[in-house]
């Protein structure tokens, strides 16, 4: 057990949102161990309360490695994760498809379960945390699922996959492909490791196969199949309607030569549009809606990230107005921040009642309770590094058989198979008494 009875206690309180936490003495490297001991917690509350704990890391690299370690202290967790677009805000590029796919992925992931057998970790980021999302709704509506048997419209497939984002290739080699060959459809889903090949006799759908896009063998047979859209609104004759509608009440009828409109209206995609999504829907909603009940644990620097980011969103938005009102030649008409993302006043309500982490040890200070987590960071052997008299694996050793007499236990940690190898020669060589546990990271 990570925490002792009474932090324990106070913690399982807090996991009732019932009264804001700081978690202090959380090592960078210890975060993904506390959150498992948090979600462990979480999902012992019962069935009454969903069992899921929301991560909100201050950015990518964090989410991933954070990702990673609970993958690696706690593998019967169930981990989702909500990535950010990975463009700027108010920008004329449009996030990567694979990465809309993932969240899209996450998203219907989160619609369709509100719990299970097991706790689950929900980690985002700070500027994923901070956009507004597609309603939940239409990710549930627009959720495709087929089984053998199933009879099933191929004009209606294939309007389907045009609607939500898929594009038609010859062959399908990447995620958000589709082909249609007779009585083959065959298209890459997201969350999928391989294609996926729909099989007709007719309007009967007979098979479906997984296969290697390379050799365009089939590797396995599926009971079913379930997807998700491809992009966060579909171009259908509803929502461009209602982005025109909402589109003029914004900017007006004098849009010439704007191109954005001219495409949609015309129901053609235009590079960036997804920085208009309030338009295509009839409101977008926080992520609230899709964990509702969660408990948020901020990670540590998370404020400062998105002070960062609110302020990062205000100073584009001023840039791109100013340069519609200089009558730039390619018209940019940038919606309001608080159409597409969180204001200052909601990420302090959010943040307010969140249990949020830090690596320090910290006093009682304003509103929150303060549980110190009791983990440190780890010696890094930086001046046996730098000291050419010294031997940096004789150090190991010599500090890992003083914690392993306090009653602690060793684990080393190496970068892959072959890695872990020979550090565990090397160590051994250096006089370790006892085999150490080694795991590679892979």
């Amino acid at each position: 057990m990570l925490f002792p009875p009474l932090v324990q206690a106070g913690l399982d309180h807090a996991l009732q949102k019932a009264s804001p936490v700081l978690l202090s003495d959380v090592a960078d490297g210890a975060t993904g161990l506390v959150l498992a001991e948090l979600a462990r917690l979480r999902f012992a509350r019962g069935v009454e309360v969903p069992a899921l704990l929301t991560f909100v890391a201050r950015d990518g690299l964090r989410q991933a490695e954070v990702q990673a370690a609970i993958q690696a202290f706690a593998p019967e967790i169930e981990v989702l994760s909500l990535p950010a677009w990975d463009c700027q805000p108010y920008d004329r590029a449009s996030p990567n498809a694979s990465l809309v796919a993932r969240r899209m992925e996450c998203l219907a992931r989160l619609v369709r379960s509100r719990g299970g057998a097991r706790p689950r970790v929900l980690i985002t980021t700070v500027n994923a945390a901070l956009q507004k999302l597609p309603p939940a709704d239409f990710v549930s509506r627009q959720s495709f699922s087929a089984a053998p048997g199933n009879a099933l419209d191929l004009a209606e497939i294939s309007a389907w996959l045009e609607a939500n984002g898929y594009q038609r290739s010859s062959t399908v080699r990447d995620v958000g492909e589709y082909a249609l060959r007779g009585g083959i459809v065959d298209l890459f889903p997201p969350g999928f490791a391989e294609p996926v090949r729909l099989d007709f006799f007719g309007d009967t759908l007979e098979s479906i196969r997984s296969f290697d896009p390379e050799t365009q063998r089939s590797s396995a047979q599926l009971r079913a199949l379930e997807m998700v859209p491809m992009s966060e609104f579909q171009l259908t004759s509803e929502a461009i309607k209602r982005f025109r509608q909402g589109y003029l009440t914004q900017f007006g009828a004098n849009l010439r030569g704007d191109t954005l409109y001219e495409h949609i209206s015309e129901g053609r995609k235009h590079i960036g549009m997804e920085h208009w999504l309030p338009l295509f829907h009839a409101g977008l909603d926080a992520l609230e809606a899709y964990v509702p009940d969660t408990v948020f644990v901020l990670d540590s620097q998370a404020d400062g990230a998105a002070q960062e980011r609110l302020s990062q969103i205000e100073d584009y938005f001023e840039a791109r107005r100013s340069t519609q009102e200089d009558g730039h030649s390619v018209p940019y008409r940038p919606l309001p921040p608080g159409l597409l993302y969180r204001s200052r006043e909601e990420w302090q309500k959010l943040r307010g009642a969140a249990i949020e982490v830090s690596p320090f040890t910290m006093e009682p200070a304003g509103s929150k309770t303060i549980f110190s987590a009791r983990t440190h960071r780890g010696r890094d052997f930086a001046p046996e590094r730098t000291n050419p008299e010294a031997n940096v694996f004789q150090a190991a050793v010599d500090h890992a058989q003083a914690r392993a007499r306090d009653g602690r236990r060793i684990v080393f940690a190496a970068g892959s198979d072959g890695a872990r190898d020979r550090l565990g020669g090397v160590l051994a060589d250096h006089g370790l008494a006892k085999q150490p546990v080694l795991r590679s990271l892979n």
